[in-house]
């Protein structure tokens, strides 16, 4: 029995330990299969689009799919190292969104509910369509399968110009109303100058000139206005590309603008042209010296609608004069646009381009019309009555615009073009004039020129008599300096004289005290040395004990002297024990030193 329990539990040892090495096989071959097949990478810069090959069914239609259902999943997989077995998920590495500095990002959704009819704008992210929001600069992951990502400039308006912002969805607002929000039209805020993200499909943005502008029409160049703007400043480089590509835009718009009113023009120069002829046919079967041509803006005012109208008036300025002259002028007119007004001069008009041609060449046009018939064409042509004229213009000019927001400054006449028939008597009277005004001028030249000479004459004389004078002057005025120069050049030598008598008297006086002094000096010296002497005598005792010192003092200081006095009539020789040292006057001493 106990053998048989040993083998049975044996087996059951081996049979684990055959299932945990069979595990561990398994694992290491599962581990070895995930590294080896199902590893990848996602690098910087890179997203990954995941497809999976099973799973539950979508709903039907649907492009993207959420995990767990077969198809394209809607997530995408940012930069990192992910695990997918390539037997049921094929990937596919693409570039993520990258949108630079400059730019804008405008999202449109292909998956989500679907937009009302005739709408573009997603109202929100769940739904088709452009979204409203943008993206900015920056790197962005979105599934291309279900998202487009249009890159496109952002709008820099520059210094001098606004933004006049369009809405392009919603509802319509009232008649001549700005657009509130939701609405679709003109919105009353502007932009100022600065860089803005904006979706173009939510909003349009025209760029307008404020400040001083141009507008000068002339009758030459096909009759065609030429509308001056102003310089741009320079700026860096990349400011500057997306300045220009900003106005690039709105120049673009303009000309398709033009280009539509030039179609517009080029059919009513058509229907001009033929009725013109069979006017002229008609005329010729009539009494055409009895008949005055139609003006061309007046056939071009029947021919047209209400815009073209406004687009087809002529660019010059013809009207005329009161005597019946036809007048032409060339004319500048400088205006101002305010940025506070700028919103409702677009909302009312339209762009720059389209306010010229709608308001201030027509009210030029119009007022230098009625202005102009109640001038004479002699006036134009005389400086005053064509400086009245511009006067005229302009003050209405400006009361007239001023009531569209338009602020005009001036109005410049440049050149003024009336028929040589009247033009010609006028010069010819008007040199005739300036001739016998000339003539006068010269006659009166030549009077004051004799005038001249003879005051240049006087002048002459009074100028060489001045020069006499002068030298008469000089010379008086030479003589007497000379005369007071030997005056006080005497004055000068007398008085160095007196100095020298005094300086001569001082010195002898002074040579005379110095002698005196000298004597009293030495008397008082003689005198004091004397008094010292017998002073000495006194204190030595007498005359000859001071002749006997003076005769010790003559001899060599380094002997010893030395007087014994051994009573009268005796001579001791013991002088070391008996001798006594004779001392030293003070005063002999002192003298010494």
């Amino acid at each position: 029995m106990s053998t048989t329990a040993t083998t049975t539990q044996s087996s059951r040892s081996g049979v684990i330990t055959g299932l945990i090495l069979l595990l561990g096989i398994l694992l290491i071959g599962w581990l070895g299969f995930q590294w080896l097949f199902c590893r990848f990478y996602v690098p910087a810069g890179k997203m990954a689009i995941v497809t999976a090959k099973s799973g539950k069914q979508p709903a039907p239609g649907a492009i993207l799919v959420e995990r767990g259902e077969k198809g394209i999943w809607k997530d995408v997989l940012p930069e990192g190292r992910y695990f997918l077995n390539p037997v049921r998920y094929d990937v596919r590495i693409v570039p993520s969104f990258n949108i630079p500095l400059g730019k804008v990002g405008i999202v449109i959704s292909k998956i989500g509910k679907e937009l009302a009819p005739g709408e573009i704008i997603a109202p929100d992210h769940d739904s088709k369509g452009v979204w409203h929001d943008v993206l900015g600069p920056g790197r962005y992951r979105f599934n291309p399968e279900g998202y487009d990502i249009e890159i496109i400039d952002a709008i820099n308006i520059p210094a001098g110009y606004v933004g006049v912002v369009t809405s392009q969805t919603g509802k319509l607002p009232q008649t001549g109303s700005f657009a509130d929000i939701g609405e679709k039209g003109v919105l009353k805020d502007i932009l100022q100058p600065g860089l803005y993200y904006i979706n173009r499909y939510a909003y349009q943005v025209n760029v307008i000139e404020i400040g001083m502008n141009q507008v000068t029409m002339t009758s030459g160049n096909n009759g065609e206005s030429i509308f001056n703007t102003k310089t741009q400043l320079e700026t860096n480089d990349a400011l500057q590309t997306l300045q220009m590509n900003t106005m690039r835009t709105q120049q673009t718009a303009r000309l398709l603008q033009n280009s539509t009113r030039n179609q517009s023009m080029d059919k009513v120069a058509k229907a001009v042209e033929s009725k013109s002829r069979a006017e002229s046919k008609e005329g010729a079967k009539a009494k055409p010296q009895n008949r005055k041509p139609a003006p061309r803006e007046d056939v071009l005012a029947n021919a047209l609608s209400d815009d073209a109208q406004i687009f087809g008036v002529s660019k010059s300025v013809e009207f005329p004069s009161r005597d019946g002259f036809k007048v032409s002028l060339e004319m500048t007119v400088e205006f101002e646009l305010l940025p506070e007004h700028i919103a409702k001069i677009y909302l009312l008009y339209g762009d720059m381009p389209q306010v010229v041609e709608k308001i201030i060449l027509p009210q030029v046009l119009s007022v230098s019309r009625l202005k102009g018939s109640s001038y004479g064409a002699q006036d134009f042509i005389m400086g005053e009555g064509r400086e009245k004229f511009q006067q005229d213009l302009r003050e209405e000019l400006e009361a007239t615009l001023a009531t569209k927001n338009i602020i005009v400054h001036n109005a410049i006449i440049r050149s003024v073009e009336i028929p040589d028939d009247i033009l010609k008597p006028i010069r010819d009277v008007s040199l005739a004039k300036e001739q016998e005004r000339t003539n006068e001028a010269k006659q009166e030249t030549a009077k004051k020129r004799g005038e001249l000479n003879t005051e240049t004459e006087l002048i002459e004389q009074r100028k060489r008599e001045t020069q006499q004078e002068t030298e008469r002057l000089i010379a008086m005025i030479a003589a007497e300096s000379r005369r007071e120069v030997a005056a006080i050049e005497a004055e000068a030598a007398l008085k160095v004289a007196e100095i020298n008598v005094e300086k001569s008297t001082l010195k002898a006086k002074t040579v005379k005290l110095q002698g005196e002094t000298e004597v009293k000096a030495k008397f008082v010296t003689d005198n004091e040395k004397a008094l010292g002497e017998g002073m000495r005598a006194k204190a030595v005792g007498s005359g000859d004990v001071l002749c006997g010192l003076k005769a010790v003092e003559a001899l060599n200081p380094d002997v010893e002297t030395r007087v014994i006095y051994a009573g009268q009539g005796t001579l001791w020789t013991d002088l070391e024990k008996a001798s006594f040292a004779l001392p030293v006057p003070e005063k002999v001493d002192e003298e010494r030193k």
